[in-house]
Formats: structure tokens, C-alpha cells, sequence
């Protein structure tokens, strides 16, 4: 995308459900009743590792994918991602029949590496850091002219995301707050954006490893706090906020609240013990901040978005094989 970019509207968001309804899940919401029972809540899993390339970020791919006029979609797509808009955005384009190359960290988990290549995306590797992401996207585009997708910061990406909210308020009644993971803030923007429009009195909550809070600092400080290369094993969420996603986050987010990594690994692991499902780490911050603070939410309704389920089983953290990397 190009020029001056304006953030999205709820009529975005209403267009996006239209237009991706043929390309994705209208994903589950699940309950555990130990869970709620654990955290005294009553918790509502609205469960996007079900979805379409195994993450949300199919929506927003979707949405930009498709909404591409004919004309601009020779070169096709490009972005840059640590791994689910990698490979969301390679699904959209496949389904199009359209080009897309994706720069990924030489760090990025193998499934979802293999993920990319799977759905005909080609991959070009940098380090892992904000920085070197951005410097090697930058000669991709220049080279092969393609749209560029932004996994987080365009109108576009967000407004697809905010059907995943849109849907969950369209399941589940009487919700008093939602809580996501955030990294860039796309799919925390997106939520903010429809609840905003339809259910302005429920709280949203932003959950983030303390390894990597740049967002919940940016939160305190009230302006953007951009790590570079930050350490977690939410690896979807290494990313800093941006312009578009900053908007949404300073002026509809309640609080974002930390995990820790040992916090994170448990309730991954408490998810796949207790509700039988595939989450990835990313998709577990919410439910270790809601456990670390059960006074804030005892006795209210809360949805949780899982995030994605796009996991390397041949390390998974309890193992292990990933604590400490």
C-alpha cells in the first residue's frame, strides 16, 4: 500500500465479513467448566486455531487479498511475518491464484516455514530483528513490485481481523470484557474497532509476554516503545506496535496485562491437558494473565481469542527443547 493510510471503519469490518465469508471458518467458541472454575470467570474460547491456515490472520490476509482490483494483482503480494500472516497470506493468494513472497526470521518455527512453502508462498530469510525484517522487505518489493501486506499495520488486515470479534459477539451474550494476545496490535485493533461500534461498554484487555511488553510500556508511557529484537516463546508476538494499531490501542484498550515464560508454557499446556486442542504460545498469554489475576475477573464473562494453533510438535516447550531459547 501507498500514500497517506487512514484507520478502518466498522463499515470496513461489515464489507471484510462479506467479502472473506467464502474463505474462511466461522470458527467455535468452546468452554472448559475447570477452567472457569480455576479462574473464577466464566470464560468463552472463541477458537481461531480452528481457522483456515490454522490462525486469525487468515481473515485479515483474506480481506486484502481479495479485495485487490484485477489490475494490481500481476506482481502479487508480499510481506513480511515470523510465521501465521506468512502463511495465511500465501492461503489467500493461492486461493486467488496470485504470486506471493513472504520475508520470514531464519528463526521462524519449521511449521510454519513449511506452511508457507505448502501453500505455494516463497520465502526469503533474514535475521531476527524488527530491523533487519524491514530492510531485506524492502528490497523484495523493490524488485518484484508487489502489494505490500502489512501483517498488522494496513486498514485492510484490520479490518478482517475485526470479524473474528464480530462473530464471537454474534455466539456469546452478555460478554462484560475480551481479552487477545497483542504484538503488532492488529488483531487487539480489530476487536477494538467492532466492539467499539457495536458493545462500547465491554472492556478489552491486551495480554503480552513480559519478555516482550514493549506495547504494555507504550501503554504507560503513551507513546510508542518499539523493541527490536525482543526473547519470548510467543514468537507471534515479538513484533511493536505501529501507527494504525497504536490508535486503536490508546483509545479502546483497557490495560494490557504480562506472563511471564513459565506462565505462558503452563497455561499452553493446562489448554492442551484440559479443553483437548492444539494452541500455540502466542494463543495462551491471555489465559496465563487471567490466571495470574483472578480478583480482576472473578465472576465476569470474559471472551478469549485464540489466536492460532500452528505448533512444531517436535518441540513443544514443556519438553524442554524451547524454555530458555
Amino acid at each position: 500500500m501507498t500514500g497517506p493510510v487512514t484507520p478502518p471503519t466498522f463499515a470496513d469490518v461489515q464489507e471484510a465479513a462479506a467479502r472473506i465469508r467464502p474463505h474462511i471458518h466461522r470458527t467455535p467458541v468452546l468452554t472448559s467448566s475447570f477452567l472457569n472454575a480455576l479462574t473464577g470467570a466464566e470464560l468463552f474460547f472463541k477458537c481461531e486455531n480452528f481457522q483456515k491456515a490454522g490462525a486469525f490472520k487468515v481473515r485479515g490476509a483474506s480481506n486484502a487479498v481479495f479485495g485487490l482490483p484485477e489490475a494490481r494483482t500481476g506482481a502479487g503480494v508480499a510481506t513480511h511475518s515470523s510465521g501465521n500472516h506468512a502463511l495465511s497470506l500465501s492461503y489467500a493468494a493461492g486461493r486467488r491464484g496470485i504470486p506471493v513472497t513472504v520475508v520470514m526470521p531464519r528463526t521462524a518455527p519449521e511449521a510454519k516455514k513449511a506452511a508457507v512453502r505448502g501453500y505455494g508462498g516463497t520465502i526469503v530469510e533474514c535475521e531476527p530483528s524488527t530491523s533487519s525484517r524491514e530492510a531485506v522487505f524492502a528490497k523484495v518489493v523493490a524488485q518484484s513490485g508487489a502489494d505490500f501486506v502489512h501483517p498488522y499495520n494496513d486498514p485492510r488486515v484490520i479490518a478482517g481481523q475485526g470479524t473474528c470479534a464480530l462473530e464471537l459477539m454474534e455466539q456469546v451474550e452478555g460478554l462484560d470484557a475480551v481479552i487477545a494476545p497483542i504484538g503488532g496490535g492488529g488483531m487487539i485493533s480489530g476487536t477494538c474497532l467492532t466492539l467499539s461500534a457495536i458493545a462500547p461498554d465491554i472492556d478489552i484487555f491486551a495480554a503480552e509476554p513480559a519478555r516482550a511488553d514493549d506495547a504494555c510500556r507504550s501503554f504507560r508511557a503513551g507513546h510508542i516503545i518499539a523493541d527490536d529484537a525482543p526473547d519470548t516463546i510467543a514468537d507471534g508476538l515479538k513484533v511493536p506496535l505501529k501507527d494504525l494499531t497504536w490508535h486503536f490501542v490508546r483509545n479502546h484498550v483497557t490495560d494490557i496485562l504480562l506472563a511471564d515464560e513459565d506462565e505462558i508454557i503452563s497455561a499452553m499446556l493446562l489448554t492442551w491437558q484440559r479443553m483437548k486442542i492444539v494452541v500455540e504460545a502466542s494463543s495462551s498469554v491471555p489465559l496465563a494473565t487471567l490466571l495470574k489475576h483472578k480478583d480482576r475477573f472473578r465472576g465476569r464473562r470474559i471472551g478469549v481469542i485464540l489466536t492460532g494453533g500452528n505448533v512444531d510438535l517436535n518441540r513443544l516447550p514443556w519438553t524442554g527443547s524451547e524454555k530458555g531459547e
